[in-house]
């Protein structure tokens, strides 16, 4: 049974922050439902709440930077990108500050529907120079993405995770470096966010059919270890790519790029939501009905060995790596 972690964020960022003065804390009105209440209640002279007016915050926080702060701005991930994106760019993003901002229920993490789903931030991310996007995928590296954040010289947008977090990793977040999870000779399975968590309950059925699985999980998205990616691509008789977002602009986008840069004629299969709009509703119910859970990784796999595997849902069911975490109900907002 993997370990689950409650609200790691919330003790990492209260002893991160305590121990640098320098560093801010703002927030847009979800002060709890971003785990920094505490935080708040405790080390007021830390706190900002800006209110609900997100495209000020941003300002806020890139003359904040200027003048030698350390913000950390604290919001629903989507709330960071949509609608102050003009802010992103001209307060933040083109004069390079070191703002970092944390978001909260990335892609389909959340019951809130399209209003509240990050499904295209990467690919929005991406596209803006100075930008660094990191994305967590277990507890290990909620607790200690904030060094790293703050270790870079520039604006940081990170995919946060919150509420009961399994441990799945033992060794902290590095930048810019690739997870080998597994390795195998036959396909590369490349993961990020809690997509991971779903390939990680495959491992086993697949292994026992003698299917050598390469498993990468990414945590830096830009920039990203290209050099891992095409090492550990060479030679595969496939490539499957399985995110929480969309497969425009994302983790299957970035992979794709690169194997074409680099002549890589393998087989490619992208998983993440197929440039549709998500239902509100619980977090398994949507990574089955989108097609981003274990089953879907076991059946795009297949394809790519072309062969039907014979992994039911049954079997994949009585490998959850837990109970609490992956079955747990909607989370509130």
């Amino acid at each position: 049974m993997v370990e689950i972690v409650n609200r790691p964020y919330a003790k990492a960022f209260e002893t991160f922050a305590t121990a640098r003065p320098e560093v801010l804390c703002l927030s847009a009105d979800l002060t709890s439902s971003c785990e920094v209440d505490g935080f708040r209640d405790r080390h007021p002279e830390q706190f900002l709440s800006l209110g609900m007016a997100e495209q000020n915050m941003l300002s806020f926080a890139g003359g904040l930077a200027m003048q030698g702060y350390r913000p950390f701005i604290h919001t629903f991930s989507v709330f960071l990108y949509r609608r102050p994106y003009d802010q992103l760019i001209n307060s933040i993003a083109y004069s390079n500050r070191k703002v970092r901002m944390m978001g909260f229920l990335p892609g389909i993490a959340t019951p809130g529907g399209i209003t509240h789903q990050a499904i295209e931030d990467i690919s929005v991310m991406r596209a803006i120079p100075n930008m660094t996007i990191l994305e967590c995928g277990d507890a290990t590296e909620v607790e200690t993405v904030l060094d790293v954040a703050d270790s870079v010289n520039g604006p940081v947008y990170v995919r946060v995770l919150r509420g009961e977090v399994p441990r799945l990793f033992s060794t902290p977040f590095e930048l810019n470096k690739l997870r080998t999870l597994s390795e195998g000779d036959d396909v590369l399975v490349v993961t990020s966010g809690i997509c991971t968590e779903e390939a990680l309950r495959a491992a086993e059925p697949l292994k026992s059919r003698g299917i050598g699985i390469h498993h990468l999980h990414v945590s830096t998205l830009k920039p990203f270890d290209r050099d891992g990616l095409i090492k550990a691509a060479r030679g595969k008789k496939g490539v499957v790519t399985l995110e929480n977002h969309t497969i425009n602009g994302g983790l299957g986008s970035l992979v794709a790029e690169i194997l074409a840069e680099e002549g890589l004629g393998v087989k490619l299969r992208r998983l993440g939501l197929q440039d549709t709009f998500a239902h509100g509703a619980s977090k398994p119910y949507l990574m089955k009905k989108y097609k981003l859970d274990a089953s879907a990784l076991v059946a795009a796999i297949g394809d790519v060995l072309g062969k039907a595997l014979d992994i039911d849902d049954a079997e994949l069911e009585a490998v959850r790596l837990d109970t609490v975490h992956s079955a747990q109900k909607a989370e509130a907002l």
